[in-house]
């Protein structure tokens, strides 16, 4: 699969741009502020339905501007595929796939797989587990076309739990009937859920030691562990256990929605032991592994965006990763950085060619 050209309108910094791209390599180089990771984004919209970096899509609308649109084809093995994303404020999100619009925008996640590398990423180690879930979630949700409309299930029935809780505060009346109906929901969604993930990180802990210790020339040890209170107590237990905890807290203390990853150096955390480097190196390890499992289950290679990733490598990690890339075990890459001259100089290297556009102030250029 790969990206053959991209359409964009009013999109952040660009009032129009039209770009046409290689099936190897290509980067977006020129100066912090020019607009290279806004081209990244339009690509991961027109992928995933949405920005990587912000969940607002009406603030994606370049300034006095109505709306944006981005437009892209797809070689999606060997068939043309048109894929449009127009936002209009106030207005619901219109997403097409070849000229007919989705029912639902779950069913458009996974048909063209994404991963995305950005310094923006150490927010799924430095922040709380809510970002390594939702790490966990995106892998998942590329592979299996259930386990979104899982996902949403299980928030629903979580609402609606957590608005009883409040209501048995507010009222003093506590109906236990009716709450075994909900809990009887949660249970039956949160236990579809835990068993995905599970299985997910037994195939994902494999791909993640491999691509780390190939990162690291295997210089220390890491751990990657899946926790979740189901791995020890069943989740109506759980419910159970906790009954009087959640009427004071007034919502629900246990379940999938508390599941975490935890990373560990030498068997630290790595958020408080591990150096920058090690850190970026877990990183890469852990999207080098995405893009396996994605690449495993679909059957053809997701896109790769690397998002200023040279500036934040040492040469020994650089070097690494480039390895992998002229051993063409990736497909279509987009990168940005601000250096020309050293793009140039590493895919030189590699012998690998490289398609350049230099970004200037919302303005593109092909080099």
């Amino acid at each position: 699969m790969w990206l053959k050209n991209i359409t964009l309108l009013n999109f952040k910094n660009y009032a129009d741009a039209d770009l046409r791209f290689s099936k190897t390599v290509n980067a977006f180089v020129g100066n912090n502020g020019a607009g290279k990771t806004n081209l990244l984004d339009a690509i991961h919209y027109l992928c995933l339905c949405k920005s990587y970096f912000n969940p607002i899509d009406s603030q994606q609308i370049k300034t006095a501007e109505e709306l944006f649109l981005i437009q892209g084809d797809f070689d999606r093995q060997e068939k043309n595929e048109k894929i449009t994303c127009g936002v209009k404020k106030n207005q619901k999100k219109q997403f097409k796939r070849n000229k007919k619009e989705y029912d639902k925008l779950a069913s458009h996640i996974g048909l063209f797989p994404l991963v995305m590398i950005s310094p923006y990423d150490v927010t799924i180690i430095m922040d709380g587990s809510e970002e390594r879930r939702r790490f966990m979630d995106n892998v998942i949700s590329q592979t299996d076309a259930g386990y979104l409309d899982e996902l949403m299930i299980y928030n629903r029935h979580l609402l609606n739990r957590n608005a009883l809780l409040k209501q048995i505060a507010l009222t003093r009346r506590y109906d236990p009937a009716l709450l075994e109906i909900f809990d009887e929901q949660l249970v039956s969604s949160g236990q579809k859920i835990f068993a995905k993930r599970k299985q997910f990180m037994q195939d994902f802990i494999t791909l993640f030691n491999k691509y780390y210790q190939y990162l690291t020339d295997d210089a220390e040890p890491v751990d990657l562990t899946y926790h979740s209170q189901l791995n020890d107590t069943a989740f109506e237990t759980l419910l159970a256990n906790s009954i009087e905890k959640d009427k004071v807290l007034e919502r629900t203390t246990t379940g999938v929605h508390k599941d975490d990853l935890i990373f560990s150096l030498r068997d630290m955390p790595l958020k408080k032991f591990g150096s920058q480097g090690q850190q970026k190196s877990f990183l890469i390890a852990l999207k080098l592994s995405q893009y396996a499992y994605v690449e495993k289950y679909k059957g053809f290679k997701p896109l790769l965006l690397l998002d200023d990733i040279f500036d934040k490598l040492d040469d020994q990690r650089m070097h690494k990763l480039m390895e992998m890339v002229s051993h063409h075990d990736f497909g279509q890459i987009f990168i940005t950085d601000t250096g020309k001259e050293r793009v140039l100089n590493i895919f030189n290297q590699i012998k690998v060619p490289v398609t350049l556009f230099e970004v200037t102030n919302g303005a593109i250029h092909h080099a």
